[in-house]
């Protein structure tokens, strides 16, 4: 087969991409095209199906795509009048498609609910479908399903199953070189050339600015030529050697990025002043590129490689992904910790950062083999050094190891039905839960009496992690990699939402969103223990977030803390609502544990859950499969 790299259409760069593409649809393959925003999939896939002659049926992917929707339904008037014939249906867009020899292109694959993707499983592998009263319908030779996803956003988001991802290639598309977005805003906007080549500079600065998860994509540079452009014909500046060109273009600048571009989590930065920063490297506009690989020069051109996205890692997604926060638990920023202090405190601190700035990946990884503890202890300290650059090194890094160790010990959801107990509900009392519930006189309150039924596995867990009181070091780490284990273990049958709290409570994850575990690893690194302990608030916030989840057969509360009140009502009078109250008791230090254990004991008692120690990494990660098996 002979495949001709030149595809007509308004395509500039993606050679390769264009040819794999080009090739997959031609031997009847199902494509994902997944980059991030501003890289030209939707663009390619047009330019390539008008080439072939074909149809492209699009169909924006959110969380209100339903089966119905996506594959069509009867009309309910129709229905009335001639009953469940063919006529009475309405082809939905999957329909549509598959009649028509055309291309389905679904716009955001990873916001689509699971049971609509389901619905694509046959269409893929036998080329057809069975609609209810309707019969078989199947795909005319020329259908194909492309599908397309950013990988770095987080927001609304959920994991694409392997059903679906087995059943599809997958082709990567990242951000074309210099050359090419120079050519591509030139081409839409029609501008000069000096312009374009200055913001093509600023943007591609971004994608790889120390300071920044997200840069901009090449719609950045665009918008920033159509405003400079504008601002210098109001102001009446000739070009960019007149003054008030510099002033010009900061306000572009600000106006065209500064909403597309994302600060690195713990950062203490406006996205404002990164852009300043880049703008003072870059101008004036006719200067070269830096020659030292400082962080604010752009990448040398690659040439049309295999659009690998410049400077955009795993972790990419945005930092301000997760729920809103119900209240703020303390708008002083974390005390940081300077790198004397860490070198008193961690013994393998100088083996990890020889220099200041600089994180030995190698090194830290023999320490983790060693000494686990210590090493999170140490990762975990380093989050908040004063020494910037090695903070943000330590902040990525905690966000990959953290989230692997909660790998371990997550443990999805089983479809089968067990006895479980229950407060207040129908079933065979159990007596000894209730003995240890009941503490008034007789009868009990309904609350208080714990009957055992036959449930299903849907469940709801809110995991609440106390950040009062001394939170650091191997504390942190335990709390990271709890949050991740939680977030990781959440599926069809287990719903999870995460709080934190001291006096105040912080909701990180709230209930039904999606939020990655990278992304809440990278907030809790950022917290330490200030302020007092209110556990009857952070419980009642617990339920309030549970009862959102009304399908739920059991609501689950994972207590992080030594329940040690300080601060708020007592605990016991804040269980309205919770099934089921778990405690994970940490003692970190070595030190005295009668008394964390009794009160985590009692709290745990009444709630009708258990007790878990928790003086290591590895107590958490035995727990956490027990308590979410």
């Amino acid at each position: 087969m002979s495949v001709d790299p030149a595809v007509p259409g308004p395509v500039i760069g993606l050679r390769r991409e264009r040819e794999v593409l080009t090739v997959a649809l031609q031997t009847n393959r199902h494509v994902v095209l997944e980059g991030p925003p501003g890289t030209g999939k939707s663009t390619l896939l047009r330019a390539i199906a008008g080439a072939a002659g074909q149809d492209v049926v699009f169909v924006e992917g959110n969380a209100e795509l339903t089966p119905a929707r996506l594959v069509g339904s009867y009309d309910p008037a129709a229905v009335m009048v001639d009953g469940y014939v063919p006529d009475s249906f309405t082809d939905g867009p999957l329909l549509t498609a598959m009649r028509g020899s055309g291309l389905l292109y679904l716009e955001e694959l990873n916001r689509i609910p699971e049971e609509t993707l389901n619905v694509l499983i046959t269409v893929l592998t036998e080329g057809e479908i069975a609609v209810p009263r309707l019969g078989t319908v199947r795909a005319a030779a020329g259908f194909r399903l492309i599908a397309a996803m950013n990988p770095f956003d987080a927001i609304g988001t959920a994991r694409v199953g392997q059903a679906i991802a087995d059943r599809m290639c997958r082709v990567v598309l990242g951000y074309q070189d210099e050359p090419a977005e120079q050519a591509i805003v030139a081409a839409v906007t029609a501008a000069e050339p000096r312009p374009v080549a200055l913001a093509v500079r600023l943007v591609r600065a971004t994608r790889d600015h120390r300071d920044l998860r997200t840069g901009s994509s090449v719609r950045g540079a665009i918008d920033l030529v159509l405003l400079l452009d504008g601002l210098l014909a109001l102001r009446g500046v000739g070009g960019l050697d007149d003054d008030g060109a510099r002033e010009a273009a900061r306000d572009a600048l600000h106006a065209a990025l500064s909403g597309r571009i994302k600060v690195t989590e713990g950062v203490a930065r406006t996205p404002e002043s990164v852009l300043d920063e880049i703008l003072e490297r870059v101008w004036p506009v006719d200067a070269g590129p830096p020659s030292d690989g400082s962080p604010g020069a752009p990448p040398a051109p690659a040439g049309d490689g295999p659009g690998k996205a410049g400077g955009l890692s795993p972790e990419a997604a945005g930092p301000d992904a997760g729920s809103p926060r119900r209240e703020r638990s303390d708008r002083r920023g974390p005390r940081q910790t300077s790198r004397r202090e860490l070198e008193l405190r961690h013994a393998s601190f100088d083996e990890v950062s020889p220099e200041v700035g600089e994180l030995d990946e190698d090194a830290f990884a023999a320490v983790m083999g060693a000494d686990p503890d210590a090493a999170a202890a140490l990762l975990a300290d380093l989050a908040l050094a004063t020494d910037r650059e090695l903070r943000s090194a330590a902040r990525r890094l905690a966000a990959r190891v953290f989230v692997q160790v909660g790998r371990v010990g997550s443990a999805r959801a089983r479809g089968t039905r067990r006895l479980a107990p229950i407060r207040g509900g129908d079933g065979d009392l159990d007596l000894d839960r209730t003995l240890d519930r009941w503490s008034g006189p007789w009868p009990p309150d309904p609350e208080d009496v714990v009957t055992r039924r036959w449930t299903g596995s849907r469940r709801a867990v809110c995991l609440v992690v106390d950040r009062s009181g001394s939170m650091s070091g191997l504390g942190v780490a335990i709390a990271a990699v709890a949050a991740a284990g939680v977030v990781l273990a959440a599926g069809e049958r287990l719903e999870t939402s995460v709080l934190a709290f001291a006096d105040r409570v912080e909701v990180l994850q709230q209930h039904g969103r999606h939020r990655s575990a990278e992304d809440l690893v990278l907030t809790l690194v950022g917290l330490r223990g200030h302020g007092t302990t209110d556990i009857a608030a952070a419980l009642r916030e617990a339920a309030a977030q549970l009862r959102t989840a009304a399908h739920a057969d059991e609501r689950v509360v994972v207590l992080l803390s030594d329940c040690l009140a300080t601060a708020g009502d007592a605990a016991e009078s804040a269980l309205a609502g919770i099934d089921r109250l778990d405690v994970l008791c940490p003692l970190p230090d070595g030190g005295p544990e009668d008394e964390a254990l009794t009160a985590s004991r009692a709290l745990a008692a009444r709630g009708g859950g258990s007790v878990a120690p928790v003086r290591s990494l590895t107590d958490l990660g035995s727990a956490l499969t027990r308590l979410l098996a």
